[in-house]
């Protein structure tokens, strides 16, 4: 077993290498690109804290809990480029995939979401290029997000430039079920009788989430209303 799982860690280690090699070429040119992605994210997230800051300045709460971001790795890159059938290389990536540059806002409550969604497409320099509902429409798994792919400018020193930001928003019981089931699912040397049960369980623990939040919400419309006959 021991010599199996060495055996899978050098192909790992070699398959990385053969990503890096790819960019190897245009290196300066992919870094460029990734910065471009970085500076798109950090004006997303900046419209998120202020709309988060609006909010609590008028309704006393916040609408956001946390907000993450990330960029998807060269390995990543290639392989969803592989996926695609499409050319590997760095501008086939910028023209192709649209989810290179990725934020996921995690809010309170379901409708925290919609909030948020619609103050951000009511700003004219958001441009809604695609979006998916799996709230409204939950994956077969049970999974629930709401799915933006937006494109914004970002000003460099010379040139205004358009660029694409993969947004997920979702509630904290959908990031817990989320984290939790993307860990249980992919652990190695898993059987297939196994898999069935765990897909049953999650899409189980998928509808309970669900109902949580249903819950949750409507014990804090009704705080809020009570407070305000007060």
């Amino acid at each position: 077993m021991e010599m199996n799982d060495n055996i899978l860690d050098n192909k790992e280690e070699e398959q990385q290498n053969r990503y890096k090699d790819i960019f190897k070429e245009n290196m300066r040119q992919y870094q460029r690109i990734m910065a471009y992605y970085k500076c798109a994210l950090m004006e997303v997230e900046t419209k998120f804290k202020v709309l988060d800051e609006e909010f609590s300045l008028a309704y006393d709460r916040n609408p956001i809990e946390t907000i993450k971001t990330r960029l998807k790795s060269p390995q990543s890159i290639v392989k969803k480029l592989q996926k695609k059938n499409l050319p590997q290389n760095i501008q086939s990536a910028e023209k192709e995939l649209s989810d290179i540059a990725g934020i996921r806002v995690i809010c309170p409550f379901p409708e925290d979401i919609y909030f948020l969604c619609d103050c951000l497409l009511k700003q004219d320099d958001v441009k809604l290029i695609n979006s998916k509902d799996y709230i409204k429409n939950p994956k077969p798994n049970g999974y629930r997000s709401l799915h933006l792919i937006i494109e914004i400018p970002i000003f460099l020193q010379n040139e205004k430039r358009m660029m694409k930001v993969e947004v997920q928003l979702r509630t904290i019981a959908m990031d817990f079920w989320a984290s939790l089931e993307h860990r249980i699912r992919y652990k190695k040397n898993l059987s297939e009788e196994t898999l069935r049960a765990l897909s049953k369980d999650l899409y189980e623990c998928a509808e309970i989430s669900a109902m949580l939040d249903n819950r949750m919400e409507v014990i804090k419309n009704m705080a809020e209303q009570n407070q305000a006959e007060d």
